[in-house]
């Protein structure tokens, strides 16, 4: 039976707002508010935007977060503003929670910035990429261009969604904003590469989708049968390298083979 002073208590902990402490790269303040959703969850809401910025202070406190190995805290799911925390009330208290946040927050002046960048091979056009000539026709580009510039930035996984594993790539040139398809496909191969407005991401099942198609890339981004079934994860770096269909079939085999190795490196990005 919910009585009326935990009715209040709900409402007081969905209202209740915190000031963070300055950034670590002298960003200034930011403020974020701690929510309920329901009785087992909460998310903690940075400012509503697609930015780097916040989403690697999502990302950071979310290490943080882990790091400390609360009780009662059973998962942790980051997007692009929001870092969402299932917990057991059982054994966690909302307040104790809700302190250890703002704890964890204070020290992300201390949280090492390090992130994981990878580099992604990628078939463009043919088959592997119907749309690639129509993006190039609607940002009045050529094809080489198109390539040249979607190969040439550095993405960061905002968040895993949609589908397992399927990543959502921020920083995709402005000159590539192309929009979603009028009618989806009913099937889009796994490891398509596709645009949809201001983003890029690959498609990690053989699904539905309404996203441009350009490229392929041919590692499996979702392996259920392994220990870590993903291959990249919310905060990651990617960067597409265009190669040749001779090197995509050596790649292909070399997956079947499981020997192919992805090139990663861990850096510290400047934002």
């Amino acid at each position: 039976m919910i009585r009326m002073k935990d009715c209040l208590h709900l409402k007081w902990c969905a209202m209740k707002s915190f000031r963070a402490c300055s950034l670590v790269d002298g960003g200034g303040w930011v403020e974020y508010q701690c929510r309920h959703v329901g009785d087992q969850a909460m998310d903690v809401v940075f400012e509503q935007v697609i930015c780097e910025r916040i989403n690697q202070l999502v990302n950071r406190l979310r290490k943080s977060l882990e790091r400390r190995q609360i009780k009662g805290v059973i998962e942790m799911l980051p997007s692009y503003a929001v870092l969402t925390i299932y917990y057991d009330p059982a054994l966690l208290a909302y307040e104790r929670l809700v302190a250890a946040i703002e704890a964890s927050y204070r020290d992300l002046r201390h949280e090492p910035a390090n992130v994981r960048k990878m580099w992604l091979p990628a078939l463009y056009g043919g088959s592997g990429g119907p749309d690639l000539a129509d993006v190039a026709r609607l940002a009045g580009l050529t094809i080489d261009e198109v390539i040249r510039l979607h190969a040439g930035a550095v993405y960061r996984v905002y968040m895993l969604g949609f589908a397992p594993g399927f990543p959502y790539l921020g920083g995709l040139p402005d000159s590539l904003e192309t929009p979603r398809l009028a009618t989806p496909r009913a099937m889009v191969r796994s490891g398509s590469v596709g645009i949809a407005g201001s983003q890029t991401g690959i498609y990690s099942l053989d699904t539905p989708g309404g996203w441009r198609i350009i490229a392929h890339m041919p590692v499996p981004l979702f392996q259920p049968e392994k220990e870590q079934p993903f291959l990249l994860a919310a905060s990651d770096l990617v960067q597409f390298v265009p190669v040749e269909m001779v090197e995509y079939f050596d790649i292909c085999r070399e997956i079947e083979r499981g020997i192919y190795q992805v090139k990663e490196e861990i850096t510290c990005p400047s934002i």
